[in-house]
């Protein structure tokens, strides 16, 4: 019992320091989120003007898409950081600035190491103000969930 606590600690611990440290935690961290929730269920909108906002909130996000065309939510940065965005299936996304502008990823998977749940994670670095998500276009519902690049739980009760 004792071996497989240490085996257990030690693997815990490598997770931590291991390659790129804050990114493991928050593909950890998304990926309980996408499995576990809390789930919100919204309807994307058409269009950027009256798409329902997300939020880096510790909740999965099940967004039905439009049928036969892209579906857009909004997401408010608070913080300028990296945000890390999962998605549980492989649909297109792209992020726009409030003023229009086309937002870069610094990098975009449709796997990681950590997690087989996540089928997209795409990461970017935003300034605050309130941003576009458009997802698609693809049918059904896909998960979303945000985390800020290296976020830690101790942040959360700061508010």
């Amino acid at each position: 019992m004792m071996k497989k606590l240490l085996s257990a600690c030690l693997l815990s611990s490598a997770l931590l320091v291991g390659c790129g440290g804050s990114t493991e935690d928050a593909d950890s961290e998304g990926c309980e989120h996408l499995q576990a929730g809390p789930g919100v269920a919204i309807t994307a909108s058409t269009t950027a003007g009256n798409a329902p906002a997300v939020s880096n909130d510790h909740k999965r996000y099940d967004i039905a898409l439009p049928s036969g065309s892209a579906g857009s939510v909004s997401f408010a940065a608070s913080e300028a950081a990296d945000y890390v965005f999962f998605l549980n299936a492989d649909v297109p996304l792209t992020l726009t600035s409030a003023s229009g502008q086309a937002v870069a990823f610094e990098s975009s998977a449709k796997s990681s190491e950590s997690c087989t749940d996540i089928k997209g994670r795409h990461v970017a670095p935003l300034e605050v103000g309130t941003y576009t998500l458009t997802l698609g276009p693809a049918s059904g519902t896909v998960s979303l969930v945000i985390e800020e690049s290296g976020h830690e739980h101790e942040h959360e009760h700061e508010h």
